[in-house]
C-alpha cells in the first residue's frame, strides 16, 4: 500500500507522484556517469533502477519488505550506517529519501565515505516552497524539508563541487498540485492554532495515511493521464521547482550535470 513514506503503486490518484519519482530516475541515467556501480540510497520497492542501465546498481532501504523481489541486489540498512567498504560505488542516488532522516549531515558523511575519488552523488528532495507550506513541515514523515539553498548549504560542506537543479512539472501536472495544495489548505484552516504539532508522530502518520488514501484511491482520469514526459529538469527559476536536485562530486574539476 502507498502511504506518506514511499508510493508502491501508480494505480489510482497516486500515479503523479509515481511518475514523478521515474522521471528522477531517468533525469539520473543523464546527469550521473555512466561507468561504475550505483548506490541507490532509499530506493523503496526499486521500480525505476532499470533506467540506470547498463550500470551495475545496489538498492538500500531500511524496510527489507520493500526490497523483496527486486532484480538486483540489495541490502536492508540505515542510510546513516552504510555496510559497504569505503571507496566502493562509482555513484550514489538518493530520491526522496534525505528528508525523511532527523540527522542529514550523517547521511552525507556515508556518501562521501563509499564514494570512490572523484564520484558523484545526485540527491533529489521536495522543494519545501512547492509543496505544503513553506514554513511548517505538514508531512509528518519528513523530518527537514528544503529549498534550493538549503540544499546547496546542506551538500556544499561535504563535496568540493555542488550543482542545484530543478525537476518542473507540465502545466495538467501543476493543476493537480494545485488542487491537492487547496485541499490541504482546507484542513490547515481547520487548525489555526496549529495543535496538530502536539499530536505523537505516529498517529499524525496513520492520519495522514488515512487522508492520502481517501483523496487519491479512486479513478482519476487527470491523475491517470501524467506520464514521465510531464516533467522536465532546468537550471533556471529554482524556487519554483516541484524537486530539488544536488548534484555533487568530491572532486573539484569535472563537475557534474555537465550533460
Amino acid at each position: 500500500m502507498s502511504t506518506g513514506e514511499r508510493v508502491t503503486t501508480a494505480a489510482g490518484g497516486f500515479n503523479p507522484t509515481w511518475q514523478r519519482h521515474v522521471a528522477a530516475y531517468a533525469a539520473a541515467a543523464r546527469l550521473l556517469p555512466e561507468r561504475g556501480r550505483v548506490l541507490d540510497l532509499g530506493c523503496g520497492v526499486g521500480h525505476s533502477f532499470a533506467l540506470l542501465a547498463p550500470r551495475e546498481t545496489v538498492g538500500v532501504d531500511r524496510h527489507a519488505a520493500s526490497l523483496a523481489g527486486q532484480a538486483r541486489e540489495t541490502v536492508a540498512a540505515d542510510m546513516r550506517a552504510l555496510p559497504f567498504a569505503g571507496a566502493s560505488f562509482a555513484s550514489v542516488l538518493a530520491v526522496h529519501s534525505i528528508e525523511h532522516v532527523p540527522d542529514p549531515e550523517r547521511v552525507l558523511a556515508e556518501v562521501v565515505r563509499v564514494l570512490e575519488p572523484g564520484g558523484t552523488a545526485m540527491l533529489v528532495t521536495p522543494n519545501r516552497l512547492t509543496f505544503a507550506r513553506p514554513d511548517e513541515i505538514v508531512d509528518p514523515y519528513h523530518f527537514r524539508e528544503y529549498d534550493p539553498a538549503q540544499l546547496r548549504a546542506l551538500c556544499a560542506p561535504h563535496f568540493a563541487r555542488v550543482r542545484i537543479r530543478g525537476l518542473f512539472g507540465s502545466p495538467r501536472y501543476l493543476e493537480l498540485v494545485a488542487g491537492e495544495r487547496a485541499r490541504l489548505d482546507r484542513l490547515l484552516r481547520a487548525d489555526p492554532l496549529r495543535a496538530r504539532r502536539l499530536v505523537p508522530r505516529r498517529a499524525r502518520q496513520a492520519l495522514y495515511d488515512a487522508l492520502l488514501a481517501r483523496a487519491r484511491g479512486g479513478a482519476e482520469p487527470r491523475a491517470a493521464a501524467i506520464t514521465p514526459e510531464d516533467f522536465e529538469v532546468r537550471a533556471q527559476g529554482l524556487r519554483a521547482a516541484l524537486d530539488v536536485i544536488a548534484l555533487c562530486s568530491t572532486a573539484a574539476g569535472s563537475p557534474p550535470g555537465g550533460r
